[in-house]
């Protein structure tokens, strides 16, 4: 899938408090979510991207998205942020 862009990103976070932080500041570039994530818990971030313009990428999984972002548990989501 797309867990290449966020392995090679420089900047970025993990997990979905983080990202909406990030979103909301204005600073995310991409954000990723995981497809086997809670709907409650990813659905505000998708809405809150879909009205700051930020690109949505759904990946498959949550294990997959925690680990091509360097940690041993599951993300719902992350995002690349401006460098």
């Amino acid at each position: 899938m797309s867990y290449e862009r966020i392995k090679a990103a420089k900047k970025r976070t993990v997990g979905t408090r983080e990202t909406t932080k990030a979103v909301q500041k204005g600073l995310a570039r991409v954000v990723f979510i995981a497809r086997d994530a809670e709907p409650h818990v990813t659905e505000p971030l998708v809405s809150l991207c879909r009205e700051k313009g930020v690109e949505v990428i759904m990946v498959d999984s949550m294990r997959e998205l925690g680990r091509a972002c360097g940690i041993e548990v599951s993300s719902a989501s992350a995002a690349i942020l401006e460098e």
